[in-house]
């Protein structure tokens, strides 16, 4: 039996989660499910605290250049 060599690909930089946006957070008001739209307000308020964290890392470091 043959053994394929695996090989790696070079990879895109990680993005992470995909962030709640406009749309998704509209179907969730428009179905109306207080539980999912507290879910999402949850998820998108995190999102939008760990992209200001590390937007403050990038500006520090943009200014140390």
């Amino acid at each position: 039996m043959a053994v394929k060599k695996v090989t790696k690909s070079k990879a895109a930089p990680a993005s992470g989660a995909v962030p709640p946006y406009g749309p998704p957070i509209k179907e969730a008001i428009a179905r109306g499910n207080v539980a999912e739209m507290k879910a999402m307000a949850k998820s998108a308020r995190k999102w939008l605290t760990d992209v200001q964290k590390a937007l403050e890392a990038l500006d520090k470091a943009i200014a140390r250049k």
